[in-house]
């Protein structure tokens, strides 16, 4: 990715977001550096044209290489898993805050609490993980996240559906709930 005359901040901006949502994906520093070098040196847009436009392309450019990077590390992690019944998950909509998290909260989580965050994404299947940072981090929909986990998450991968990705959103959520809930140090509320 050329800077085409941009303003170097644009550019840093753009690579921030990048490298943080490389390294929620993937839970190390030096290889979210290196996938953000990758995707940007890789990338054909021009930032300047519109901004947000060329960031979108290189976010969803990041994830997918995120993920065939953990497809790859973890073979048959993403396979798509049946999610038990309503009465096993302990949130019945896969909407952010009917799980009693607030976008306020997960912000705040990546500002001073990203130790945390982190610590808790690990401990999360591949899978999950990746569907929780496409939802709740980057705001996309299920039918896109099911699409973008079919594409690049290797050949057991296929089996992936919008309900599936919301059956994995709301573990997920309940998951960090109680993690929040179970947290020495409490999360403030906005």
């Amino acid at each position: 990715m050329g800077k085409h005359g941009c303003s170097d901040v644009l550019v840093q901006d753009t690579a921030a977001k990048l490298f943080q949502t490389a390294a929620l994906l993937l839970g190390d520093g030096d290889e979210a550096v290196r996938l953000v070098e990758e995707t940007m040196a890789g990338a054909d847009v021009d930032p300047c044209a519109d901004g947000n436009q060329a960031t979108a392309v290189l976010q969803n450019q990041l994830v997918q290489a995120a993920i065939r990077e953990l497809s790859q590390r973890e073979p048959g992690s993403f396979a798509a898993v049946e999610t038990e019944g309503g009465n096993a998950l302990c949130i019945d909509d896969d909407d952010l805050s009917v799980s009693g998290i607030t976008s306020a909260q997960l912000s705040q989580l990546l500002l001073e609490g990203r130790g945390q965050l982190r610590d808790w994404l690990e401990h999360l299947p591949a899978a999950q993980r990746a569907v929780f940072v496409e939802r709740a981090m980057l705001g996309r929909d299920n039918a896109a996240t099911a699409q973008t986990i079919r594409s690049a998450g290797g050949e057991t991968a296929a089996g992936w559906t919008a309900d599936k990705v919301s059956g994995a959103f709301r573990q997920a959520l309940c998951s960090l709930a109680n993690s929040l809930a179970h947290s020495a140090t409490p999360t403030p509320v906005a």
